[in-house]
């Protein structure tokens, strides 16, 4: 969640006039994440404040924006803790500024972390769970929006600055990954609506609990066990001698609500290298071909080169 747009006291204001959560008090911008501009918005009705997340949607797709704001008011008013979408005087979920689309959704408790423990890994894979279990009856899909399509695109434009800026074993590897994952199929695993990127940054706690889930702009229709095994990578796996009972942490707390079907478990070990790959290769070509923006990360390759590495070894 990063500022690409900035907006104005009166910016707002004036988004506001469009609900009935009364006017604005006070705004920041949220510096974390890549893909959205993010302000924490504090609104004041008579003596009662509340705090909400406005975001602005920089470069997703207009016409799939009613797709999340629609699955994320389906999680939340079914027991999953997560940002429910304000509706707006008029029954929409969405407004526009500056010729860009944005949404204003409830803020939850609790606060992000940099590392989770195994008690906070279990916690995780529970809310994992709650989440598919949640979605299993939503009605609407959403095809992969970085399946292998989108690699073999994505590695075509990254390879040649690969191979100049980190080696050529790294773009060998680039290829080499894609032509194994292309020979596999998962299409007859369990599948439903998955998070698609349960970083640490878009998981909240209170202590030790996980307080709820944010940030559904990866959302889409595939494997429950991809999902599983973008959030190991994500949360679980730091390439230490603690991985395997941190694995084990957060599966415990995800099978005490969904036990995994045989072929899940299977197939875990080979999802967990192309989750590597996918995000080595989305932070591949974000540092090769940087945005500008007011406040932005831009995170480390590398970290997902070595997961892959790891995972292949591992294999």
């Amino acid at each position: 969640m990063s500022v690409y747009t900035e907006l104005s006291a009166s910016d707002i204001s004036a988004i506001l006039a469009g609900y009935s959560l009364g006017e604005l008090a006070s705004f920041e911008g949220i510096a974390a994440g890549i893909e959205n501009s993010n302000f924490f918005v504090t609104t004041k009705d008579h003596d009662n404040a509340a705090r909400f997340v406005l975001t602005i949607f920089e470069r997703m797709d207009a016409t799939e924006l009613p797709y999340f704001m629609r699955l994320m008011r389906h999680l939340a008013h079914n027991e999953l803790a997560c940002p429910d979408v304000m509706q707006r005087n008029d029954g929409s979920l969405l407004f526009e500024v500056h010729g860009k689309q944005g949404c204003i959704v409830s803020c939850l408790s609790g606060r992000t972390l940099d590392e989770l423990n195994e008690e906070q890994l279990t916690s995780s894979g529970r809310a994992l769970a709650q989440l598919h279990l949640a979605g299993g009856d939503f009605d609407e899909s959403r095809d992969n929006p970085t399946g292998m399509a989108w690699l073999d695109e994505h590695i075509a434009a990254v390879v040649d600055g690969t191979r100049e800026t980190y080696g050529a074993d790294a773009a060998q590897l680039l290829q080499d990954e894609l032509d194994f994952q292309q020979s596999c199929a998962w299409d007859s695993l369990p599948s439903g609506v998955i998070h698609g990127d349960l970083f640490v940054d878009n998981i909240l706690f209170e202590g030790n609990k996980a307080s709820g889930i944010i940030d559904f702009y990866y959302a889409h229709t595939a494997p429950y066990a991809m999902d599983i095994a973008i959030t190991l990578n994500a949360q679980a796996v730091q390439l230490s001698d603690q991985d395997e009972s941190r694995i084990k942490a957060f599966m415990a707390g995800y099978e005490s609500l969904r036990p995994l079907q045989e072929e899940e478990s299977e197939a875990l070990p080979l999802l967990l290298r192309l989750g590597a790959l996918r995000f080595w290769v989305s932070r591949l070509y974000d540092a090769l071909f940087p945005r500008g923006g007011a406040m932005t990360q831009t995170k480390d390759p590398e970290e997902y080169r070595n997961k892959l590495l790891f995972h292949r070894h591992a294999d």
